[in-house]
């Protein structure tokens, strides 16, 4: 149910807002100045191997068309290059345990098929990121060889599996090796194979996967150094503010996803939301994009479907993921209801049926698009929260430039009445909403 009604709504504001989400933010790097065609954009994931049965780019490339009709504007592509063979998980291994950074996984293709599709992408709107895993390498990388002081080592003096013991249960990625960024000529040979794919195809961009784990400084002087060949779009999987300093110029809220997932289980309601943007457990910078998402290719492979987390719910969260602040993400399958976890070292092809949600998310898409008040970061407008007066209707506006959203949405599994901003009695269905749009 996504209305959108181009009248003026401006004296619907005469009601007192709850509260203003932004003013809990600090105001520095206000002039982190991201690339125009980020401003309102959106970003949709690709996995080159599940996405078609033949698993190739070309066979991706051809559903360009239909991502340029619904709107999508930057491609995140996952890691494309060749696969460790030492320690391999499974029978066609991880994505993220990367043999050769400069080269293209022969099963997907070779490097004149990326050229092709960055410039199909290019002529049709669109930008291309590429994730980025700096992190750590296959065991049978040709660094681990010719670099091994590139590489932690035990106490031994040999390479051991990316081991991590801080969470609950000990994490063995016993398939990959981790990188020693205390050795500045690492620096140098990552940086090298970064510029190699904006050099060779034009490249938008990177995804960096656990960036995190790989000091700051290195992604700031990597920023610079790309930037001078072409002004990028960074995005690091991690949520610290720091990122957002030089390096990045967005990074995950796992806040936001967490929530909806207690309030899809009847664990939380609309405070919970109220919460997350009045009290952030960070303070970002207003200039931060933060990515808005249901799903991605690790949440569907290890913690379930969208079915599985949401349920009916599932809808009524991806609009907020559209109309607050930040930049939406589709991962790619979602448009046709994706209702399995897609195995992540084996061939497992989605099944596109017949694009059953495509239509929402091309309006979705289009929604935020042609509303100024729902772009990113610093362009877009101050999320005022509005007392609903029942704690199952999450509402709120947005404005900017004397373009305003409205939003409304029943975060419960029964219908429910709510005040309107304009101080009327409207009603929502179960997991339902209204969006109301002036110019």
């Amino acid at each position: 149910m996504l209305r959108r009604d181009f009248f003026s709504l401006l004296a619907a504001f005469s009601t007192t807002p709850l509260a203003f989400a932004q003013n809990t933010m600090t105001q520095t790097h206000l002039d982190f100045d991201h690339v125009p065609w980020s401003r309102n954009a959106n970003i949709y994931e690709v996995n080159i191997r599940q996405y078609t049965r033949e698993g190739t780019l070309k066979a991706f490339a051809l559903h360009l068309p239909r991502l340029q009709k619904m709107g999508v504007d930057i491609l995140w592509l996952m890691p494309i290059q060749p696969i460790g063979k030492k320690e391999r998980k499974g029978a066609l291994g991880s994505y993220y345990s990367i043999s050769d950074y400069t080269a293209v996984n022969p099963e997907f293709g070779v490097l004149g098929d990326v050229k092709a599709l960055v410039r199909q992408a290019h002529a049709s709107g669109m930008k291309v990121i590429l994730d980025w895993v700096a992190n750590h390498t296959a065991w049978d990388h040709p660094w681990a060889t010719q670099h091994k002081d590139w590489y932690k080592l035990n106490a031994q003096g040999d390479l051991f599996p990316v081991t991590f013991t801080n969470g609950p249960e000990p994490e063995y990625w016993t398939d990959v090796i981790a990188l020693n960024y205390n050795n500045p000529a690492l620096w140098d040979g990552m940086i090298d194979a970064m510029k190699f794919w904006v050099k060779e195809t034009d490249l938008d961009g990177f995804r960096c996967d656990v960036a995190g784990l790989v000091p700051t400084p290195f992604w700031e002087r990597a920023r610079k150094e790309l930037d001078a060949a072409k002004p990028m779009f960074m995005l690091a999987e991690w949520s610290e503010v720091d990122l957002h300093r030089s390096a990045f110029d967005m990074t995950y809220d796992w806040e936001l996803l967490d929530a909806m997932k207690e309030i899809a289980k009847g664990k939380a309601d609309a405070t919970k939301l109220r919460q997350w943007l009045t009290q952030p457990k960070k303070a970002f910078p207003r200039s931060a994009y933060r990515m808005l998402f249901t799903n991605n290719h690790d949440k569907n492979s290890w913690d379930g479907t969208d079915a599985e987390l949401f349920g009916d719910a599932y809808q009524a969260f991806a609009v907020l993921t559209f109309t607050l602040p930040g930049m939406p993400l589709i991962y790619g399958g979602q448009e046709s209801r994706l209702v399995k976890r897609l195995a992540f070292f084996e061939k497992d092809p989605i099944d596109w049926k017949h694009y059953e949600l495509e239509s929402f998310y091309t309006e979705l898409l289009a929604l935020k698009r042609h509303n100024k008040a729902l772009a990113n970061g610093q362009y877009g407008g101050a999320t005022e929260l509005h007392n609903a007066g029942n704690d199952k209707v999450f509402s709120f506006s947005r404005k900017r430039e004397g373009n305003v959203v409205m939003v409304a949405v029943n975060v419960s599994a029964a219908a429910q009445t709510y005040r309107a901003i304009d101080g009327s009695r409207q009603s929502l269905d179960a997991w339902r909403w209204r969006i109301d749009a002036s110019a």
